[in-house]
Parts: C-alpha cells; structure tokens; sequence
C-alpha cells in the first residue's frame, strides 16, 4: 500500500470510531421550570456552560423588530452585582472566553473556563437572568452598538442585505420576514419600559435550557446549580409564541437589488419545512450534494467547468417553523446572473429527472457522519446540540440518534423532495446588481 493512501485510512480510523460513541448526559427540571442538562467529559480540564432562551426575531412585533439582538448586547450590561464592561473582563481574567448569538427563534450565551472556575461562570449568568441591569446608560449605550453593528455588517457589505431583501420578499405573514438584526428605526423609538418587559417576558427560567459540559461531577454540579439557578424566580406571564402560518406560495417572485458590488449575485429561495421534519432531512442531504464540497454538482458545473461563478453555495435554512432552501451564487467576471440561474435550474433539473448515483449517495452520507461527528467534537459543541436538541424538539438524546434520520433519507427521497419544493411558483429569485447596472 502506497504511504500516503495508508495514512489517509489512517488518519480516518479515529473519525469512525468516534462516530459509534454515545454522549451520556443526565437533564431535569428545576422547580422555576429552568432545564438542566448535565454532561461529564474529563478528556480535558475544561468546563463549557450554555444558556439558551427560546427567543428569536420571530417573538418580536413588527414595530419593534430587533429587539432579541439587542439583549444579546444588553445582557453584558451587567447586574447590581457585576459592574459595567466587568463581564469579559472577569472571564478573560480566569482564562475563558465568552459570547452569544441571536437566531430568529433563539438567543444563546456561553461561556468556556477551566473547569476550577465553573462556579464563576455559574454566578455570572445566573445574575444577568436574575436581575439584569436595564437603565438608560446601558440602553443607549447598545443602541448606538446595535446600529453601528448594522452598518457595518449589512448598510455597508457588498451582499450584506441578501438575507434580509430574501426573508422579506420570500415571506408576507409569518415574522421570518424580518431578520435578527431589526430595523434601527424601532430600536430607536423603544422605550427603556418597553426593554425592561422584553427581559420580564422572556429572560426567565421557564423560557431557558442551562446545559454545563465538560470535566464536571454531576453531583457536585447538581448542587451549585440549586445554588445559584434554584431561588431565580419563574416567569409569571405569558410567552409570545407566534401562530402565523405563511400561506403557500403560489406564482414565482423576482426582484433585482442594487448594491454596491462589483459582480452580481443570483439567490433562489424556496419554502420548505420546519426542522426535524423528514424532509426537511432529505432537503439538507439534497445541498450537500449540490454544494458540498469541490466535487459537488453546482461547484464542478458553475465554478469548474463553465466558470460562470465564482462561488456557489446551497443552504437549507434550519428553523423552527417552515424555512427556505437557498441557493446562491456570486458571478464571474463578464458573467451574467440569467446565465448563472439558467444552469442553476439545468442542475435542479438532473436532480429532479434521475436519481443521484451509488457513489454520489455514499459520498454526502459520508460527509454527513462527519459534519455530525464534528459538531460533537468539543465540549461546547455538545453543550451547544444538547441545548438545541432540547429547545426545539424536547428530546435532548437527538445528539446520539438524529444522524440515523439523514441515513434514512433514501436515493428516491432526495428526488421526491427536488420535485416537490424546488418549484418555480414555490420560489423567490433575487439578482443583485452593482448600482451602475441597476435599471
């Protein structure tokens, strides 16, 4: 055997094998309603706590878009105990790091220390979901962080407004139309009250999964979790979940969106199913066989091959409520967007009339086990599925199963879903344009 294909095996050998191992964790609910999810992994001398509220951009009003980003930001304010900018200085000081992001339908907060310091980090997030600091310093602090945020990663970055111009033609009723990052206007007109009942609503124990991973005792960490989560009082009043249905779509939407680029851009977006569903499973397996990887059709077709784009990528939205599939493309030089989208179509087209090939079908389910493998690598990335799992399905023990749902997704499966959603009168189609092209 030739060295180098020995150490591929090799080095694959490990990946396998990790595949099989089955990630044990203890979960319960304390009185207040918080949901404790407990996993012990002494592989190394690290501790990662996760805290995950059920609130995105879809819990907001349409006049006040925004407001989940903004306490993503807020909720580093600090609390009558923790002072103003103390709260990455107190976890960079003990030799961690700490973050948050906000979803449309969720808000995380975690924070990674070594294991000797787990309480810390346990005090410092069970004051901000106690008693957050809200006055008019900090609001009008973050409002100006907030905007500034806005400018720079969408008003002033090429392409920077796609997912927002897509979510908003693609979506008339449900409030996925709006983006997580709001509408400055609304974060402007807010008033401090107005914040302080966003964090009533909520920023509450009843609304939140607590999951700490890593080289922890269960027993021990049961009991500081009674000790600093247990007296945090329930939420008493009622949590926003939207009812909106998005009616089917029924005729083809287009629109062009001038932007300050040099190459344009084509986006094709479809309505699909919510997450968990089977198939939305057999639409994720559908992209990685479109985009996943050099070798995949729309790489080989519009980057190799033709050399219309150069990049193309295909995304299956994963949220709670129903989604979009997306398609996306920035074109070469001297290319045109309506050639980019003509062959796009000619590649749904093949998957739609045939079915993919054996090895076609063995290599994205490959690529799966590994992306599933990957992403319960780290202790953060299982506390951060096991919040998930939890959050959105009530069943936390998805990080040990739900990869035998994209295995069962089947050849004919994959076809069935290309024909069924990946319609034209099912869609939204978005040219973005440079400024001086734009008609």
């Amino acid at each position: 055997m030739k060295p180098l294909r020995f150490l591929l095996i090799l080095g694959m050998m490990p990946l396998l094998t990790s595949a099989q191992v089955h990630i044990a964790f203890v979960e319960y609910d304390l009185p207040n309603g918080l949901h404790v999810i407990l996993h012990e992994d002494h592989s190394a001398p690290i501790v990662s706590q996760v805290v995950a509220y059920h609130v995105g951009s879809k819990n907001e009003k349409p006049d006040r878009t925004g407001f989940a980003h903004f306490f993503e930001h807020l909720m580093f304010e600090g609390s009558p105990n923790i002072g103003r900018g103390e709260f990455f200085k107190m976890v960079q000081g003990a030799g961690g790091n700490l973050n948050a992001f906000t979803s449309f339908d969720k808000t995380v907060y975690f924070i990674s220390l070594p294991s000797n310091q787990l309480e810390l980090a346990m005090w410092m997030e069970s004051e901000r979901m106690l008693q957050l600091k809200i006055d008019s310093v900090g609001v009008e602090t973050q409002r100006g962080v907030v905007k500034e945020e806005r400018k720079q990663s969408l008003d002033n970055r090429p392409y920077g407004s796609l997912l927002e111009k897509t979510m908003a033609n693609a979506f008339k009723v449900h409030p996925y139309r709006w983006t997580p990052i709001g509408s400055a206007q609304y974060i402007d007109r807010a008033s401090i009250d107005e914040f302080r009942q966003f964090y009533k609503s909520f920023y509450v124990p009843n609304n939140a999964c607590l999951v700490i991973a890593g080289d922890i005792s269960i027993d021990r960490t049961k009991e500081l979790v009674a000790k600093y989560y247990g007296e945090i009082p329930r939420g008493t009043g009622d949590i926003y979940r939207p009812t909106l249905v998005e009616p089917p779509q029924k005729a083809e939407v287009r629109d062009s969106v001038p932007d300050n680029i040099q190459l344009p851009a084509v986006i094709m977006a479809y309505h699909m199913p919510p997450q968990g569903t089977k198939d939305y499973y057999a639409l994720s397996m559908l992209t990685t066989l479109l985009s996943g990887g050099e070798s995949s059709r729309l790489t080989k077709r519009l980057v190799d091959k033709d050399k219309l784009a150069l990049t193309v990528q295909s995304i299956p939205l994963s949220l709670e409520n129903p989604g979009l599939f997306l398609v996306f493309a920035v074109t070469n030089f001297g290319k045109t967007p309506q050639q980019v989208e003509q062959v796009m179509q000619q590649e749904i087209d093949r998957v739609q009339k045939d079915l993919i090939t054996d090895t076609e079908f063995t290599k994205i389910k490959n690529q799966r086990e590994t992306e599933f493998v990957e992403k319960n690598s780290t202790v953060q990335g299982k506390a951060m599925q096991l919040a998930d799992y939890h959050l959105f399905f009530g069943d936390a023990n998805l990080i040990n199963t739900e990869i035998a749902k994209f295995l069962d997704v089947t050849r004919e499966d994959i076809r069935r879903v290309a024909l069924e959603y990946l319609k034209n009168e099912n869609r939204t189609v978005l040219y973005y344009v440079p400024k001086t092209n734009a008609q």
